[in-house]
């Protein structure tokens, strides 16, 4: 287990100031059990609202619960809202919600699920990988959210609310051992300066092994040294000062600005060997779990569409590839304001803003039996945005309007190394594996903004009823230069491409074969909202509303897609019960209707994958959830989701094996040539879409008295099968799976103190996050990653 200076340096000052001043320690523990019990309020509308006023399917989750959950990063999401599906890929986070998500980490892609912190827009799947600390609360919301969010929000927005400043001296500390010989330390100071200014400074630091073993000797050659050892480790640590002032009633200043470095081994793919013996066709047929597809070639193009090679591979212990285990180095530094003016009481103007720049490098091994290295020599993000906006309510109506910018700039080089025993040199030196050449070299320059004006209105028909419009007009322009190159001529090995370093970074001379693309695209949309909220009393909302949402164009190196569209219909019913108890339940329907679906298949190692427009899908589900307090020491929770998700129309295209060599895939297929036409997937669901999510958990308390208060919890997810992409192979599919978590939890009397001792995942069933077939070269494989395993430990916190 490594340690840093950083990560000691933050747990030590953090320690420091909270004995810095024992006697404001009860007046705070006080006020954070005196908050505990007001009820829940969200800015998911862009003002202040109780959660059961908010016409969205939503999940909230507190600071405190997500300390609890053991919620780190956006890997962690589905920890505390089960609904969202994750997607991982060797350090990217790519989230599906409802059966909507992005499978791609192209350039000239974004994601379809928005994520804001504090109201800064992220779009980029790898900087999401990026830790989150010091969190208030996580509002998750589902469906299209396009008229307050605007593009790529069609699967819905998560919204990430750090704490802010208190206005009272005080803190909060907690620290956390467990296997994987994981630590974890949190901690954040609140500085008030006078009646009008406040400071806190919060950090993090955290340190695991990697999940994934991977014995000695078990890579394609046998290179011990190399090929053995953990991967899917962490190592992470942050740091954010905030500010905020209150120069008068009417003004509100909060300024924060925030360091976070990770580096860590990407999980690294499990992997089937197709063309090992007895896992591929035989006899020139396609046979054993095979299907021909494209009988029209003339070569015999099979598919591994029954194939059973998941089953064999052990979740926590395979072979690594032939040079070991990759890493990847990430940082990242972000500064995000807002500023709200109150004109008078039917306007306040606010602007919230953030820019944010992101690096990062990767020295990836690719899988087993693949022999190719891929490295990321250049990442670099930079991103601004900014939001005005005027909210108020006259005459009964409550409005807001406003404007929003985006802009990013992206830069990425990255390319496939051949290793040189491919061309009769020894594959390892005294000093580690010697130079290759590089199969494949992409360079790659994206600029992007956004501009987009919007307004949203609520409008009372009488006493209980309320309609909602609402009306945003965005306009995207994307422009980029894509270098496609190889830095040696066919049968002329070029060894100057040396492993870890780039040879078009400071010379693109040295790159032959060298073809530039000048690409660009644009698009604008109107996307609209228009529902009715009915509420007969505090305690009912009843909601029905249509909403649309869009996902931005773009392009690859062969050609531009058109936008994504989700229209949207859904209904919903949210009510609070109960006299001295309170108890939740929330009822609600959707029905999506998809269209150009951008779906990613990478078929040439050699130019990249391809991003197309594919036709169509018919998405509904019903969602139901209820808390209820069974007595004044017990709380139960229970929610139960189904999804029916099908594609109506996507034509695609087939990565396939070719059983005689020649071809690795089928692209576009001309529909005018007899006998070739391009293959449909009607019929197939989408990825990372299951059927039914099923969540239970109950908490009880046990008071000592003076001695504090014992707590104990169970959860646990129940969540069928579901595909890792729109194939729908047998070999890319997770069975049905439950995880649970459990706790036991200490709290002092004055609230000051707690331990709290956990197990998560008790099954430890390691689901699938990633499954895909690809064909390269004379390589035909399958790849998988998983999630997390069983993990288990003690935390201990204090408040003052």
């Amino acid at each position: 287990m490594r340690t840093t200076i950083q990560g000691i340096s933050l747990l030590a000052g953090s320690a420091v100031m909270a004995m810095a001043a024992p006697a404001h320690a009860q007046q705070a523990a006080q006020a954070a059990a005196d908050a505990s019990t007001t009820e829940i309020v969200v800015t998911a509308q862009n003002r202040t609202q109780k959660l059961n006023d908010v016409p969205i399917a939503i999940n909230v989750i507190s600071g405190d619960d997500l300390k609890k959950a053991g919620f780190s990063d956006l890997n962690d999401v589905n920890k505390i809202a089960p609904v969202v599906q994750l997607n991982q890929d060797q350090g990217t986070v790519k989230i599906t919600v409802r059966g909507v998500g992005t499978t791609s980490n192209d350039e000239a892609q974004d994601t379809s699920v928005v994520i804001n912190i504090d109201g800064e827009y992220l779009n980029r799947p790898n900087v999401m990988g990026m830790s989150l600390f010091d969190m208030e609360r996580v509002e998750v919301l589902r469906g299209p959210q396009g008229t307050l969010y605007g593009r790529n929000s069609t699967g819905g927005a998560i919204n990430f609310i750090t704490r802010k400043p208190g206005h009272e001296f005080g803190g909060d500390a907690t620290v956390s051992y467990g296997n994987y010989n994981t630590v974890r330390a949190d901690g954040g100071v609140d500085v008030p300066l006078g009646d009008m200014a406040a400071v806190r400074v919060s950090g993090f630091y955290e340190d695991r092994d990697g999940y994934n073993k991977h014995p000695a000797g078990g890579g394609f050659f046998v290179f011990p040294a190399y090929a053995a050892g953990r991967s899917d480790d962490n190592n992470a640590y942050g740091v954010r000062g905030s500010l905020r002032l209150d120069p008068s009633s009417a003004l509100s200043i909060n300024l924060a600005g925030e360091y976070a470095k990770r580096s860590f081994s990407p999980g690294i793919f499990a992997a089937g060997d197709l063309n090992a013996a007895g896992n591929g066709p035989s006899g020139g047929v396609c046979n054993n779990g095979y299907s021909r597809v494209a009988p029209a070639y003339a070569q015999v193009l099979c598919v591994p569409s029954n194939t059973d090679l998941l089953s064999k591979i052990d979740r926590n212990n395979y072979a690594a590839p032939l040079y070991g285990i990759g890493h990847v180095s990430q940082d990242t530094w972000a500064i995000r304001g807002r500023v709200a003016y109150e004109i008078s009481d039917a306007a306040t103007l606010t602007y919230t803003g953030g820019y944010r720049k992101f690096t990062g490098d990767a020295n990836n091994r690719l899988t087993l039996p693949i022999i190719y290295q891929s490295y990321t020599f250049e990442d670099q993000a930079d991103t601004q945005s900014h939001e005005l906006r005027v909210n108020g309510k006259i005459g009964g109506v409550i409005y807001q309007v406003g404007g929003f910018y985006f802009k990013e700039k992206l830069n990425r080089e990255n390319g496939f190394l051949l290793p040189s025993f491919i061309f009769g040199q020894p594959p390892f030196g005294p000093n580690g594996p010697t130079p290759g050449t590089f199969l494949s070299y992409f360079v790659r320059k994206v600029n992007s903004d956004s501009k987009s004006v919007f307004g949203q209105v609520d409008v009372p028909l009488g006493e209980t009823l309320t309609a909602v419009g609402g009306l945003r007009y965005t306009d995207n322009k994307r422009s980029a230069t894509y270098i496609n190159a190889s830095p040696f001529g066919p049968g002329i090995p070029d060894f100057a491409g040396l492993i870890g370093q780039g040879p078009g970074r400071k010379d693109l001379s040295k790159l032959k074969f060298v073809s530039t693309l000048p690409l660009g695209s644009k698009d604008s949309k109107v996307t609209w909202l228009a529902g009715l909220n009915y509420k007969p009393n505090a305690n009912t909302l009843v909601y029905v509303k249509a909403s649309t949402g869009f996902k931005g164009g773009g392009f690859d190196s062969v050609g531009t897609y058109k936008p994504e569209t989700n229209t949207a219909f859904e209904g919903g019913w949210k009510q609070t019960f109960g006299d001295h108890r309170q108890h939740q339940f929330n009822l609600g329907a959707f029905y999506y209707d998809y269209k150009d679906l951008q779906v990613s298949v990478l078929l040439d190692t050699t130019v990249g994958g391809q991003t197309f427009n594919a036709g169509k899908a018919k998405i509904w589900g019903i969602e139901a959830s209820g808390s209820i307090q069974l007595d004044d020491a017990t709380n139960f929770h229970s929610s139960i989701n189904y999804l029916n998700a099908q594609y109506k129309e996507l034509l695609a295209q087939f990565n396939v094996f070719d059983t005689s060599g020649a071809l690795n895939g089928i692209g576009d297929l001309d529909p005018n040539t007899p006998g070739v036409q391009q293959p449909n997937f009607a019929g197939n669901r989408p990825a990372f879409s299951p059927k039914f999510i099923i969540t239970a958990g109950i908490d009880h308390t046990i008071k000592l008295g003076s001695f504090g208060s014992l707590t104990a919890r169970a959860d646990t997810t129940f969540k069928s099968s579901y595909f890792t992409d729109f194939y729908n192979y047998r070999d890319g599919t997770q069975t049905a799976f439950t995880q649970s978590d459990l706790s036991l939890e200490y709290q002092s009397a004055n609230k000051m103190y707690s331990v709290i001792g956990f197990v998560k995942n008790l099954e430890n069933n390691r689901p699938l996050t990633y499954g895909s077939f690809t064909s390269a070269g004379p390589d035909d494989i399958f790849n998988w990653q998983f999630g997390a395993p069983r993990t288990y430990g003690v935390r201990l916190g204090v408040k003052f």
